[in-house]
């Protein structure tokens, strides 16, 4: 049984996860957990047994100076907690770490525990994917359940993936096998610019995140961020003339696949998200369907490769192991 001293109870919370690793192109997940982290101020109150999940010849640990004292960090999952504010509170549990070497299924049975003993009601992972997207026009999201009655509830797709997954995968299906709701939300990533940080797609993460539980997301600095990374990708992609071309075919795909869809529902969606900003405020504003009452230095961008489809084998990346090679989203 986990023990949870010194934790205050918590007020409608979601879990929110993300991991480093596979599951995770352009750092884009991770780097929106740790936003949250940030803005809220979190408040670390439990972390995993590092020896009985990583392999650290594959994750090693760092050593450091503490006041001239050699200290180590050792590569984990940690927990934590933040208490949002505002005249509807909510609570959001923050799971971040890496994804476990080994144990798999015991590691979820951990994350499950913590969540049962905190009354969490939903669980939202997050992941980023390497995908056929241009930089130059809004990361896709995709959210994604298990459970046919949260697809329908909650306007989701149902996974129908087959094929290798990463923990954001197993931990779902851990989540709807204990009847816990999850839902997982996917950022994909442009495979010829894949290298982290990637602000856009983080920023795209929470926007999608904000709508789904209904609160209102400090953004800071990262629309900024946004702003300069395209604007970086751009410069750089201008200097190589293949890129480029590369690039306006992704563009023309693109918008004539989601012409049909410059729907009044995504109208909508974007009207209610700048409402909540204007009205200001840290806290929910009760829109969401589990609501209470209801850029570092820049790398040239790699020549365009094909992106590789599920079966075909290890995934495309930077050299970090960073995701699938094509959108996971039908997956998890």
């Amino acid at each position: 049984m986990i023990e949870l001293e010194g934790v205050p109870e918590l007020v409608d919370p979601v879990m929110v996860a993300a991991f480093e690793g596979w599951n995770d192109a352009g750092d884009a997940a991770s780097a929106a957990v740790a936003h949250l982290d940030k803005e809220w101020k979190g408040e670390v109150f439990a972390a995993l047994d590092a020896e009985d999940y990583y392999d650290f010849q594959v994750n090693r640990p760092t050593v450091w100076l503490d006041d001239g004292v050699r200290k180590i960090t050792w590569p984990t999952t940690r927990l934590s907690v933040v208490r949002v504010g505002g005249d509807k509170p909510r609570d959001l549990v923050l799971v971040r770490g890496i994804e476990p070497s080994m144990r798999w299924r015991s590691f979820c049975n951990e994350i499950l525990g913590f969540a049962h003993e905190l009354g969490v009601e939903l669980v939202v992972i997050m992941g980023a994917l390497l995908g056929d997207t241009p930089h130059t026009r809004p990361v896709p999201v995709s959210g994604v359940t298990s459970d046919a009655d949260l697809a329908r509830t909650m306007d989701l797709e149902e996974t129908k993936y087959e094929g290798p997954t990463g923990i954001v995968g197993i931990l779902q299906e851990a989540c709807t096998h204990a009847g816990v709701p999850a839902v997982s939300l996917w950022a994909a990533v442009p495979h010829y610019v894949s290298q982290p940080p990637n602000p856009k797609a983080t920023l795209a993460l929470l926007n999608r995140l904000e709508d789904l539980i209904g609160l209102r997301i400090p953004l800071g600095e990262l629309a900024e961020d946004a702003r300069a990374w395209q604007l970086g990708v751009d410069q750089l992609a201008a200097e190589d003339s293949e890129v480029a071309e590369y690039v306006q075919s992704l563009e023309e795909a693109r918008d004539t696949a989601e012409l049909p869809e410059a729907s009044g529902e995504a109208i909508a969606r974007e009207f209610e998200r700048y409402l909540r900003r204007r009205d200001g405020g840290g806290g929910g504003d009760g829109g969401g369907p589990f609501s209470r009452d209801t850029p570092g230095d820049r790398t040239r961008p790699p020549k365009p490769k094909p992106t590789q489809r599920p079966g075909q084998g290890e995934s495309e990346g930077d050299g970090k192991d960073t995701g699938p090679g094509t959108p996971e989203s039908s997956e998890d």
